[in-house]
């Protein structure tokens, strides 16, 4: 029977289950589920940094929501140069993230003059 696991796996996973004298069953996915899939990982290993314990584990983490996010600008037909590109345009007219401000409401003028 073996154990089902029905998800996005990197492509030496079968060879390295094969070395462990076991055999998967794989298929290759359409667009449409790979796409699907991809983010899918994406949640999945935002989920694995988020339980990381050691900095280390948090790198390696890191280092697979890193591999699939390549994956992702791929498959859309992007390099990363140009995802860069577009996120320092979006940091010149938005800002990035290290001042940690946390938006916790807006009050509206109209709110004030009464």
């Amino acid at each position: 029977m073996g154990r089902k696991y029905e998800k996005l796996v990197r492509d030496l996973i079968p060879e390295i289950i094969r070395k462990n004298s076991e055999e998967p069953v794989t298929r290759v996915l359409n667009n449409e589920e790979y796409w699907e899939k991809l983010v899918e990982k994406d949640r999945e290993e935002l989920e694995e940094v988020r339980s990381a314990i050691t900095k280390e584990e948090c790198k390696m983490e890191l280092a697979d929501k890193f591999e699939v996010l390549l994956a992702m600008i791929e498959y859309q037909g992007f390099t990363l140069n140009e995802i860069q590109l577009a996120a320092e345009e979006k940091r010149k007219r938005n800002g990035g993230f290290t001042k940690r401000l946390f938006l916790e409401k807006v009050i509206s003028k109209q709110d004030t003059s009464k």
